[in-house]
C-alpha cells in the first residue's frame, strides 16, 4: 500500500475543494454521475476506434446504491476504467482534467460527447462525505484493479485490489450531517432534477435486487431531429419535464449545429394568471446534463416566461455568470434562440392568422414584455403585435391605421430623397415638414368607458383595446420607439377632438353658469358642438396629464384630477334651454349633467352618489307633481 499527499495546482484547478466547490451542494450527485458517464463515453469511443472489444450483450450504465448500516452512497459505472498510474494523475494530482488528456490525445478522431473535468468534479463528492473511496479497474487487461481513499484532507492511500469487472465504484462515506442523502426519496429527486437525460441508463438501487427502472431517458425529445417528432410526442415531452397538465400552446423546435450547437424546445404555455406574468422554467443541459434553470446570461429573461430545455455544448458544466456575461458565443447563442422564437410567432401569423388569433391572449403580455425588454425582439414582432378593436375584431396597428404591410403610408420617405442628387436632396429636405403621428385612441376598461364606446360607434369611430397590466407600460414603449408614427389616446381623453361637430366660438354664458354650479377649481369647463346631440357633456383628462397623474400614484403622489375638462355640449336640447331657466333650475341642471358626465368617467364617491341619487329623486318628485 502506498501513501502520499495529494499535490494541488492552485493556478490550475484548485483550492475549489469541499464546500468552496459549488453554492449547492446537493450537486454532487450530478457531478459523480456525469463522471460516470463521461467514462462510459471514452470506453464507447475506444471500441469504435478498435483499441478494444466490449462484452458481448453488456448494458453500459451507472448504478447508484445505499448501505444505509454502512451510511454509505456508491456510484458505480461499467466505463473505461483507471490504472494506478491514471489515478494518481487525474485524482491526486488534480493540476490537470481527465477529460482534457483525453481530448488531446484523441483529438484527431474526435471527441463529441465527453464530458470532462473528472477531477474536478470528483472533489465535489467531499460536500457531504467524511470519507471517498474509489474501486476501479482498467479496460486494460494487465492491469490490476485500484483502490484509492482519503477523507479529504491532504493525505490518501493507494493500494491494488481485487476486483474483476471494468469500471469505476466512488464510494461516499456521507457524514452525520448530511443523512439525508441516504434516503432513497432525495437521492431519485436529485436524479430527476440533475440525470433526467443522461444518455446512458441510471438506475437507483435501494432494494438490492437490481430489479429497478432507469430514472432517466437516454434519449430526450429534443436530442432528435424535428422531423421525426410528433405533436403528442411533443406534449408528452412537456407533460413529464414540467408537470402541467395543461398542454403548451405551441412550441419550438431549436435544432442548430453551425456556427455553434444547439438543440432544445421552448414550450408557450398557457397562461393562468392573466393578471400577472407568470415566470416559466427553461432548463439549460451541456450534453444532456443539467446545469440550472433560467441562466439570464444565456436565455434572454423575457424567454424564462416560457417552459423548455436548451441542450448546449458550448457551454461548459462549472463556468462563472461573469464568463456567461462577456463570452460571445453565449451572446450569439442568445440571439439565436431570440430569433427562432420571434420566426415562430411572424410564421403562425403569416401562415395561420385564426390560430395566431385565437392563441394571442395566452400570448400577448409575453410578446409585449419581450418587446420591452429585447430591442432585436420588438424590431421582428412590431408588425404582428394585434389588437381587439370596437367590433371585437384583432388587427395590427398598420390594419387599423389602413397603412400598407410594411407599416408606412404612400408619403415620400428619407429614403427615397436620398436616391435623388445631392442637389436636388437637399432642396426636398428644405421643404420637408415633422411627420405628425397617426392618433390611436384606445380602451382600458370597457365597463367604464361604455357611454364612450358607444359615442364612438355612433360616429362610426374606432379605438383598439387596452386593458391588460402591461398595456400602459408597452404603448409609452411604441411612441418612444415610433414618435412620428402613433400617438397613443384614451378614448375618454379627446372626445371633443375626435367627435366635435361644427366648430363655434366658446359660449361664455354657459360656462359661467357651470362654473357657478360646480365649485371646484381644479375643474377646467368648455363649450363645444358634439356630433352626438343626446349627450349634455363628457370629461375629458389630457392623457399625457392623466399618465403622469397615474405614474404619481405609484410614488404616493396621488394626483387624479389633474388636467379633467368638462366638455359641455352646446348642440344638446337641454343645453340650448339652459339661459331661458332660472337661476335655481340652471344651478341644478348644471350640477346633474356634471354629475352624469363624471359617472361615465369614473366611479362616483359615496359622497358623489350620494348627491346624484337626491338629484334623481329631486326630478321623480318634480314629475310627480
Amino acid at each position: 500500500m502506498k501513501q502520499g499527499n495529494i499535490q494541488i495546482s492552485s493556478e490550475n484547478m484548485m483550492p475549489i475543494i469541499k464546500k468552496w466547490l459549488y453554492s449547492d451542494k446537493d450537486i454532487f450527485l450530478r457531478e459523480i454521475v456525469a463522471n460516470g458517464i463521461d467514462a462510459i463515453t471514452k470506453f464507447k469511443k475506444l471500441v469504435s476506434m478498435g483499441e478494444t472489444e466490449e462484452k458481448e450483450g453488456e448494458e453500459y450504465c451507472v448504478k447508484i446504491s445505499v448501505d444505509k448500516d454502512a451510511g454509505t452512497l456508491t456510484v458505480a459505472d461499467n466505463g473505461i476504467g483507471m490504472t494506478e498510474e491514471e489515478v494518481e494523475k487525474y485524482i491526486t494530482q488534480i493540476a490537470f482534467s481527465g477529460a482534457s488528456d483525453f481530448l488531446s490525445k484523441y483529438e484527431k478522431a474526435g471527441g463529441d460527447g465527453i464530458i470532462g473535468h473528472f477531477g474536478l468534479g470528483f472533489y465535489s463528492a467531499y460536500m457531504v462525505s467524511d470519507l471517498v473511496e474509489i474501486i476501479t479497474k482498467s479496460y486494460k487487461p494487465d492491469a490490476p484493479a485500484v483502490k484509492w481513499q482519503s477523507d479529504g484532507n491532504s493525505t490518501y492511500e493507494i493500494d491494488t485490489c481485487e476486483e474483476s469487472e471494468r469500471g469505476t465504484k466512488i464510494i461516499m462515506h456521507i457524514a452525520k450531517e448530511e443523512a439525508e442523502f441516504l434516503s432513497e426519496s432525495r437521492i431519485k429527486e436529485l436524479v430527476r432534477k440533475y440525470c433526467s437525460f443522461m444518455p446512458y441508463n441510471i438506475y437507483v438501487d435501494f432494494k438490492g435486487d437490481g430489479n429497478d427502472k432507469p430514472l432517466n431517458t437516454v434519449l430526450p425529445l429534443y436530442a432528435k431531429s424535428p422531423k421525426d417528432c410528433t405533436e403528442e410526442e411533443y406534449k408528452d415531452f412537456y407533460t413529464s419535464t414540467f408537470m402541467d397538465y395543461e398542454p403548451p400552446i405551441f412550441w419550438v423546435h431549436l435544432d442548430m449545429d453551425y456556427p455553434f450547437k444547439l438543440k432544445g424546445i421552448l414550450y408557450f404555455p398557457k397562461v393562468k394568471n392573466k393578471v400577472e406574468l407568470e415566470r416559466g422554467k427553461v432548463k439549460l443541459y451541456c450534453n444532456q446534463v443539467f446545469i440550472a434553470d433560467n441562466i439570464k446570461e444565456v436565455i434572454p429573461e423575457f424567454l424564462m416566461l416560457l417552459n423548455g430545455v436548451i441542450d448546449c455544448p458550448e457551454i461548459p458544466l462549472n463556468v462563472s455568470r461573469s464568463f456567461l456575461q462577456n463570452d460571445r458565443q453565449v451572446q450569439r447563442i442568445s440571439k439565436y434562440i431570440t430569433k427562432k422564437v420571434a420566426d415562430k410567432l411572424i410564421s403562425l401569423c403569416k401562415n395561420d392568422r385564426p390560430k395566431y388569433e385565437e392563441c394571442w391572449s395566452d400570448l400577448a403580455n409575453f410578446v409585449k414584455f419581450g418587446c420591452i425588454k429585447e430591442a432585436d425582439f420588438y424590431d421582428k414582432v412590431k408588425d404582428i403585435i394585434i389588437w381587439k378593436d370596437l367590433d371585437d375584431k384583432y388587427v395590427t396597428l398598420n390594419e387599423f391605421l389602413g397603412r400598407d404591410e410594411a407599416g408606412e403610408n404612400t408619403e415620400k420617405t428619407d429614403g427615397e430623397a436620398a436616391d435623388k442628387p445631392d442637389g436636388e436632396k437637399t432642396e426636398e429636405k428644405a421643404e420637408e415638414k415633422p411627420k405628425e403621428p397617426d392618433t390611436v385612441y384606445y380602451v382600458s376598461d370597457a365597463k367604464q368607458q361604455a357611454h364612450y364606446i358607444k359615442m364612438f360607434k355612433d360616429a362610426g369611430l374606432n379605438a383598439i383595446t387596452c386593458d391588460t397590466f402591461i398595456d400602459t407600460h408597452f404603448i409609452s414603449f411604441i411612441e418612444y420607439k415610433a414618435p412620428d408614427k402613433y400617438k397613443f389616446v384614451r378614448i375618454d381623453a379627446d372626445i371633443a377632438g375626435a367627435l366635435k361637430g361644427e366648430d363655434a366660438a366658446e359660449d361664455s354664458v354657459i360656462i359661467d353658469i357651470f362654473k357657478n354650479a360646480i365649485t371646484d377649481d381644479k375643474l377646467t369647463i368648455k363649450t363645444q358642438q358634439l356630433k352626438n346631440a343626446q349627450l349634455p357633456a363628457v370629461i375629458n383628462v389630457d392623457e399625457y396629464s392623466r399618465r403622469f397623474a397615474e405614474m404619481g400614484n405609484l410614488y404616493g403622489m396621488s394626483n387624479e384630477e389633474a388636467g379633467k375638462i368638462l366638455i359641455v355640449n352646446t348642440a344638446n336640447p337641454v343645453i340650448g334651454k339652459l339661459k331661458e331657466m332660472d337661476e335655481e333650475r340652471q344651478k341644478f341642471v348644471a350640477e346633474y349633467v356634471y354629475l352624469l358626465a363624471l359617472s361615465s368617467f369614473r366611479k362616483l364617491t359615496s359622497e358623489e352618489a350620494d348627491e346624484f341619487l337626491n338629484a334623481n329623486l329631486k326630478m321623480l318628485s318634480a314629475y310627480s307633481e
